[in-house]
């Protein structure tokens, strides 16, 4: 696999290209496609470890000094052709177009959200942001952490004024150990934060293919640090998800835990706190934070081709590119029911590019199972062919 357009000079949109992760030709042909967009940011998406190491170090060497280049390890990835594995893609954002500015945020597990407020404010400072630009902030974070809700309310508070989105870092269908590139260093255990300036104009996108039941249930017990739901409605939390689900015990299994998502309701919307496992005491695993006094709502899947193609034709204009973070659990459920394909053919006609994740960020909040994106537009309604 080798795809993705070679940027002609002077392109207007970030450009993805695409190499398989273990080819030998992989940094010939993604630095084919980034050198003419004379990138301002590249973001990594696929190899993990040393494989990433390497890799920064090779491009890094091609690449003009100034560059940003970040990037994580995936459980999936979204290239100009749509969904992939085994690849790496790679995008750059033009210098014609973007400026922006990296911050690592170490330490997650220790929280050391004083610390981290203190520094995102004096990066935020010493960008000196132009009021005639977008602004907009980018996370990758380690996704076994599990410390992103805590992060996400972290950059709210301190940087109200901007839109932040991202994924959490996966290790294909392994959950096991996530890599993050920042400053030329891979660790876990961390999260990078990208501040981004354009003068294109930007839309964000979110779509969860859910819509709630009139099924709840009350937590009962729980162990929050864990993420984990110990009792629903007083009674062990696997077999009870089970009663509500019609489903017999046996058969809870990561695509049944994609079909009947526990949704949680804040404000009018319903966000999705997704399930990973059942633990070995019988309760229920989650990917995202959980709380004993919690009331949830059973999900319904509904289509997930139709509407979210029609999400993405209501944008004002054709998109340039589509960033795209898209919870694995989604990409479960659409090979699940056999709709791999089709979800590609519309990623490749929306011109989306990034990676699945183990949980989404945005507007200050951590999902699951949902799309996030943000579509880069023509200001002048034109669309860029490279």
């Amino acid at each position: 696999m080798n795809t993705g357009p070679v940027a002609k000079e002077g392109a207007t949109g970030p450009v993805a290209v695409q190499a398989d992760r273990g080819g030998i030709d992989l940094v010939p042909t993604l630095l084919d496609g980034l050198r003419g967009t004379n990138p301002a940011l590249v973001l990594l998406f696929g190899a993990a470890g040393d494989g990433l190491a390497a890799l920064h170090e090779a491009l890094a060497a091609e690449l003009p000094t100034d560059c940003v280049i970040v990037g994580c390890s995936s459980a999936g990835e979204i290239g100009p052709g749509g969904y992939a594995s085994g690849s790496v893609v790679a995008i750059g954002f033009p210098v014609r177009h973007f400026r922006a500015t990296a911050l690592t945020l170490p330490e997650l597990a220790s929280l050391p959200v004083s610390d981290w407020m203190a520094r995102l404010r004096a990066m935020h400072r010493d960008f000196g942001t132009d009021p005639a630009r977008r602004l907009f902030g980018l996370l990758l974070v380690d996704g076994l952490a599990g410390q992103e809700d805590a992060l996400v309310a972290t950059l709210d508070a301190a940087l109200p004024s901007v839109p932040v989105l991202g994924g959490s870092a996966g290790d294909g269908l392994d959950f096991r150990h996530t890599s993050l590139l920042a400053e030329g260093r891979v660790q876990s255990n961390m999260a990078v934060f990208v501040l981004v300036e354009t003068d294109l104009d930007i839309a964000e996108i979110t779509f969860a293919h859910f819509s709630p039941t009139p099924t709840r249930a009350v937590v009962t017990a729980a162990i929050p640090e864990k993420r984990r739901i110990l009792e629903l409605n007083a009674e062990p939390a696997a077999d009870e998800y089970a009663r509500l689900t019609g489903l017999p015990r046996t058969e809870l299994t990561p695509p049944e835990f994609a079909r009947h998502p526990l949704l949680l309701r804040m404000g009018r919307r319903h966000h999705v706190r997704a399930i990973s496992a059942i633990t070995d005491d019988g309760g229920l695993s989650l990917m995202s934070a959980i709380d004993t006094g919690t009331i949830l709502t059973l999900g319904r899947a509904e289509d997930m081709t139709r509407g979210f193609a029609d999400a993405l034709d209501a944008l004002p204009r054709p998109p340039l590119m589509i960033l795209g973070f898209d919870c694995i659990l989604r990409r479960l459920a659409l090979e699940r029911a056999g709709l791999i394909g089709c979800m590609s053919d519309i990623y490749r006609r929306h011109r989306v590019a990034g990676f699945n994740t183990y949980g989404e960020q945005h507007s200050g909040m951590h999902v699951n199972q949902t799309f996030v994106g943000l579509a880069f537009l023509d200001p002048g309604g034109g669309v860029d062919a490279a």
